[in-house]
């Protein structure tokens, strides 16, 4: 990452979702031979982030996550964001890192994000401004952008909201980065059964459920 230590960039993968529409919590979800929350924190250390917060709900394991449990996930993304930026901030500096200059969001429900988009935003993020991910015509995630304008974002965030209206009112701040990939979203079973390698989550209902 040119110009910025990986570690100064915590990635904090939003993976508390019960996935209404798909009838069983996403980040257990299989795709790919992996789960959904494993694929999203595998992206980021495989960037060069060596400081990974999964925002999960209770009883979820995340290997090489430093996990945070959202008690109340019912409350939407905005609260699980929240709490990724309380613990964002109460990470002490090391050897390693010397505090926390930004935050890269991903949501755990968009496994055609991977690695080389990841990194792509990573390293054309500069202080003060926000870069985004661009997959053809359309933004995508991961979003970077220092603590302080994350707590702006939020206080704009409607409950199921990030950083959308944030980035609405405020487009003289991003930069949005040609990356390579999909930023699609899985909602429903169907989408799920579209990518080779999947399965149902532990549980045996994602597949199953009606959307």
């Amino acid at each position: 990452m040119t110009g910025h230590a990986p570690a100064r960039i915590v990635a904090a993968v939003l993976a508390a979702g019960g996935g209404s529409r798909m009838g069983a919590p996403k980040a257990e979800l299989v795709v790919g031979g992996a789960r959904l929350v494993d694929r999203a924190v595998a992206a980021a250390r495989d960037a060069g982030c060596r400081l990974i917060i999964a925002v999960v709900r209770d009883g979820t394991a995340v290997p090489g996550a430093d996990v945070v449990v959202n008690p109340d996930p019912g409350r939407g993304q905005r609260s699980s964001l929240t709490l990724a930026l309380d613990r964002a901030r109460g990470l002490a500096p090391t050897a390693d890192t010397a505090g926390v200059n930004a935050v890269a969001v991903l949501l755990v429900d968009t496994p055609g994000i991977g690695a080389d988009a990841v990194r792509a935003v990573l390293a054309a993020w500069r202080p003060g401004r926000v870069a985004v991910g661009r997959y053809g015509g359309r933004r995508g995630h991961p979003i970077v952008m220092a603590p302080r304008l994350w707590r702006e974002a939020i206080a704009l965030a409607g409950a199921d909201e990030g950083a959308r209206r944030f980035l609405a009112a405020h487009p003289d701040l991003v930069d949005e980065v040609p990356v390579p990939g999909d930023p699609a979203d899985l909602d429903t079973p169907e989408d799920v059964r579209r990518w080779p390698g999947s399965r149902p989550s532990a549980a045996g209902t994602a597949a199953d459920a009606p959307s």
